[in-house]
This record gives C-alpha cells, sequence and structure tokens, in this order.
C-alpha cells in the first residue's frame, strides 16, 4: 500500500482519540467542573476512568487483533471516540459524562494495536519503523487542536465536544475507506493465537521495567504541568493553553524517531529521550514563574515524551517481531499503568513537599530510566 495513503489517514485517528477524544479532557474540565458543579474529588475520579477504560481495552485490542485482524478494532477505536466525544458533549450530570470519559478512554487503547498489525501487513518492511512512529506522532496534532479549540471556544465546551465529534466522524469514515478487508491481508505476518506471555520471550523484561518507569516518570508532568504553571505566575487562561499547545507543536518532531533510530540506533535514540524528558521537569521546577522557561519545558517535555514513545513501539515490535500487536500492546499497557502510579505519587509528594521538588524527583527518577536501554546487539524471538 502506498505509504501516504495509509500513513495519513492513521495520523488522523490517533489525533483524534489521543488528542481530542482523550487530552482535551483535562484542558475544558475547569468549565465542565463550573457547568455541573463537580468537586475535585468527583472530577478526579471521572478522569481515572480514562487510565483504566485505557488498560483494559488495550489488552482486548491486542487479543481481537492477533484472532481477526486490525480493520475491526480500527473502527471501534473511533466509533468510541466519536459516541464518548458525543456523550461528554450532551452530559448533563455525572453519569453521562463518566460514560462518555469511559468510551473516549476505551478509544484510546482500542486503536494501538491494530496499527502495528496493520502496517506490519500493508507497508513495506524498511518503512515500518518511519511509519509507526508517524502515526503515533498524531497524538500531538491533537493536542495542538484541542489547546487551540479551548483559547478559541472558552467556555463552550459542549460546542468544543461536537465540533471534535464531527472531525472523528470524518476520520473514521476515512479510515474505513482505506484499512483494506480481511481478505486482502497479506501472508508476511504471523498472526498468533493462543499465547499472549511475555515469559521467556528475549528482551520482554528489560523492555517492561523500561516501560512502567517511563510512564512513572512521565506522570507528573502529564497530569501537574499545568496546574504548576498556573500557580506560579500570573497567567491569563489563554496562556495555559498555548503551554498546552505548545507540548503538542514540538510532540511532531517525535514522528522522526524512526529515522533517528535507523541513523543512530534503538540505544541512543531511547537514552536521547529519556534524558531529555528527564530534562523538562527539572526545567519547569527551576523557573516556572517565567514564561520563556515553562515554553520552553514544556516543548522539550512534548518533543521527548512522543519520541519516546515512538521509541517505546519501535522496541516492542523488535521484540516481539512476529506479531507486532503484541509488540505495541504491552509496552503502551505498562507505561499507562506506571503513569497511574506516577500519578497518585506525584499528587501524594506534593502535598507533602510542593510542586518544585515533587518535578525533581520525577526528572532524576527519569535520569535513571535511561539506563534501562536496549541492548545493541540482540537477536530478538517471537513469541
Amino acid at each position: 500500500m502506498n505509504f501516504l495513503r495509509f500513513v495519513l489517514p492513521g495520523i488522523a485517528m490517533i489525533a483524534s482519540t489521543y488528542g481530542l477524544a482523550r487530552f482535551s479532557f483535562g484542558l475544558l474540565l475547569p468549565d465542565i467542573q463550573k457547568s455541573l458543579q463537580l468537586s475535585d474529588l468527583m472530577s478526579g475520579t471521572i478522569s481515572s476512568l480514562f487510565y483504566l477504560a485505557y488498560c483494559f481495552t488495550i489488552t482486548l485490542s491486542t487479543i481481537i487483533t492477533i484472532r481477526q485482524g486490525p480493520r475491526k478494532m480500527i473502527f471501534a477505536a473511533g466509533l468510541a471516540a466519536l459516541i464518548g466525544l458525543l456523550c461528554m458533549g450532551l452530559a448533563h450530570n455525572i453519569y453521562i459524562l463518566g460514560l462518555g470519559v469511559l468510551l473516549a478512554g476505551a478509544s484510546t487503547g482500542l486503536v494501538s494495536p491494530p496499527y502495528g498489525a496493520a502496517i506490519s501487513l500493508w507497508i513495506e518492511e524498511k518503512k515500518q519503523g518511519i511509519a509507526n512512529t508517524w502515526i503515533n506522532s498524531g497524538t500531538s496534532i491533537g493536542i495542538i487542536l484541542s489547546g487551540l479549540g479551548a483559547i478559541l471556544l472558552t467556555p463552550h465546551w459542549r460546542i468544543t465536544y461536537f465540533i471534535y465529534a464531527v472531525l472523528t466522524l470524518i476520520t473514521l469514515l476515512w479510515n474505513i475507506q482505506i484499512i483494506p478487508k480481511k481478505s486482502m491481508y497479506s501472508t508476511r505476518m504471523v498472526l498468533k493465537k493462543g499465547d499472549y506471555s511475555i515469559k521467556g520471550v528475549e528482551g520482554s523484561i528489560r523492555l517492561s521495567i523500561a516501560s512502567v518507569v517511563l510512564g512513572i516518570c512521565s506522570a507528573a508532568f502529564w497530569t501537574f504541568s499545568r496546574s504548576f504553571f498556573e500557580n506560579a505566575g500570573n497567567y491569563e487562561d489563554w496562556q495555559l493553553s498555548i503551554f498546552w499547545v505548545v507540548i503538542g507543536v514540538l510532540g511532531i518532531l517525535g514522528g522522526f524517531s524512526g529515522s533517528l533510530i535507523e541513523k543512530k540506533g534503538l540505544p541512543f535514540s531511547y537514552k536521547f529521550a529519556t534524558i531529555l524528558l528527564s530534562i523538562a521537569s527539572i526545567i519547569l521546577a527551576l523557573s516556572p514563574d517565567k514564561w520563556f522557561i515553562a515554553y520552553s519545558a514544556a516543548g522539550i517535555f512534548g518533543g521527548s515524551y512522543i519520541f519516546l514513545t515512538g521509541v517505546l513501539l519501535v522496541w516492542g515490535i523488535r521484540v516481539f517481531i512476529h506479531n507486532a500487536s503484541l509488540g505495541i500492546g504491552v509496552p503502551f499497557l505498562l507505561l499507562a499503568v506506571g503513569q497511574v502510579i506516577g500519578s497518585l505519587s506525584a499528587g501524594l509528594f506534593i502535598g507533602l513537599w510542593g510542586y518544585a521538588s515533587t518535578f525533581i524527583l520525577f526528572g532524576c527518577a527519569g535520569l535513571l530510566a535511561s539506563f534501562i536501554t536496549p541492548k545493541k546487539k540482540q537477536t530478538y524471538e517471537s513469541i
């Protein structure tokens, strides 16, 4: 299949599920809280549904993709995002809002494994790493759109969600048209059945540990950086939204991780991105009251995080070389598990020590994670 013909709708789907359906919630939450009179505890509980749904559906999607191929799961992801956005836009109570959040979170778990499998099926081998990392960078485009939506449409969060739903519907129809039906599958990829264990797979333990640790290290920035930035200075709402947009704009550079992996290798790319991710938290901790420093930290974090998820994606596929959906499912699931642990820990530490000390702690932990690198030379085994 033509590279751009496949990759462009893939980028749009990742942008819709991760950017519009999932990450936009944090930006719109202050207005949602006012409209629905939500307490901080209730808002936090509803937000946790994103992670809960993600962890369940990425496991389900991995299994179904292995058994039936990627098309059904890509369609299911787009449909879940569409219905989730509509539910959130129509929500007049916590139950409909919670359902929308659950479906939006589910869409992100459903969408990642099938794209890894689809790339293995329909993109020539030498371009697969680049295709994976560019599709993964769609998250950044979605973050940019959600940031712009927050700037232009605040406080009209219902209209914002309806606009996002229309964009998601267009993306879903585009993907349905592009993704081949089952009868067109290539025999190049072996869809293994019956064994979903990482036990005995060379390189899987190191990959798993790195994914969890990186999830923990990145959680403080994802969850609390905007609050840290807001509390540190007298910033307007549009300046807070620009902080989010900067994360997305620089995150697009993460699409180049596939090219760097090809030129410098997986270990170098992993270490490079992990160190940058750690530096971002430390920089923000040093001068959050200076907008240029804070925006620089946001840009470094956005670029390094998307870059790093691209590295984990390629690393996972190389470990589970005959099962691309499992290669994406394992590191992304464990990344989310780490983020749950990291978010809870960061919230506790911020209450005890404050924002700055917590961000420095998580930044230093990220520097330690840079030593959990992929092996330079390894013959990866299939499951």
